[in-house]
C-alpha cells in the first residue's frame, strides 16, 4: 500500500484526482490490480475515490506514502550521485532497485549519498520522520519575460525528454532570465550567463522554476 500510495502522492500534485488509467500506467499494473488495492486504501481510510473521476489521498493516506517515497528518492540519487548512472534511467531503475532495500540500507546510502534532500530531478525527499517541504515554485510556462529564475525541479519520467534537457544543461539549481515566451504556447528563450537557448513549450512545461 506504501508503493501505491507513493505514486498516488506523486501524480496528484498535478491533477486533484488520480484517474485508475494513469496510476495503473505509472505503477504498471493491471486495471484489476489497481482496483483491488484503491479498495484497500479506500478501507483503511487512506484515500477517498469517486467513480469516474479517481483517487486521492487522504492525510493518513500522505503520511503512509512518506517511508515508500523517500526510499524511491533516496534510491535515485544514490543510483546518480554515488553509482554514476545516468539521470534519466535513475527512476526506472529504482523502481527495481528499491524493492530489495531495507531500513539499514536506506540509512546506509542516505550516509553515502550525504543525505541529499532532494532526488536528481529536484523534488524533495521526505524526512525519516515523515516530513516532506515541498519547493514554492511553480512552471516555467507561467512565468512572465523579464525576470530570473531558478530550476527547482525538472518534473518528467521521460527518458528522451531528460537525456534533452540534461545535454540543454537545465538541470535543478542552474540560474537564468526568461527573456521572452511566444504566444500561443510558442517556444521560450533562456538567458544564461554566457549563452541564450530557445525551447518548446512542451518541453519547457516540465520546467518548475523558483524566484531568485
Amino acid at each position: 500500500m506504501q508503493r501505491y500510495a507513493a505514486e498516488v502522492f506523486r501524480i496528484q500534485q498535478d491533477t486533484p484526482q488520480v484517474s485508475l488509467s494513469i496510476l495503473a500506467d505509472n505503477v504498471e499494473s493491471s486495471p484489476q490490480a489497481i482496483a483491488r488495492m484503491v479498495k484497500r486504501l479506500t478501507d483503511a481510510g487512506y484515500a477517498t475515490y469517486e467513480p469516474y473521476r479517481g483517487i486521492r489521498l487522504t492525510t493518513e493516506g500522505e503520511q503512509i506514502a512518506m517511508p515508500a517515497l523517500r526510499r524511491h528518492r533516496l534510491g535515485e540519487v544514490f543510483l546518480v550521485k554515488v553509482m554514476g548512472y545516468d539521470w534519466a534511467a535513475a527512476h526506472e531503475l529504482t523502481d527495481v532497485f528499491e524493492r530489495g532495500m531495507n531500513d539499514e540500507l536506506e540509512d546506509r546510502m542516505a550516509e553515502m549519498a550525504g543525505n541529499p534532500t532532494r532526488c536528481p530531478h529536484g523534488e524533495p525527499i521526505p524526512s525519516k520522520d515523515g516530513t516532506i517541504i515541498m519547493p514554492q515554485d511553480a512552471p516555467l510556462v507561467d512565468m512572465e519575460p523579464g525576470s530570473a529564475w531558478r530550476l527547482s525541479r525538472v518534473r518528467t519520467h521521460d527518458m528522451d525528454k531528460l537525456r534533452y534537457i540534461g545535454n540543454l544543461g537545465l538541470t535543478p539549481g542552474v540560474e537564468f532570465t526568461l527573456v521572452s515566451r511566444a504566444p500561443f504556447n510558442g517556444p521560450l528563450r533562456l538567458q544564461f550567463e554566457r549563452s541564450d537557448q530557445v525551447i518548446g513549450y512542451e518541453l519547457a512545461s516540465s520546467l518548475w522554476v523558483e524566484k531568485i
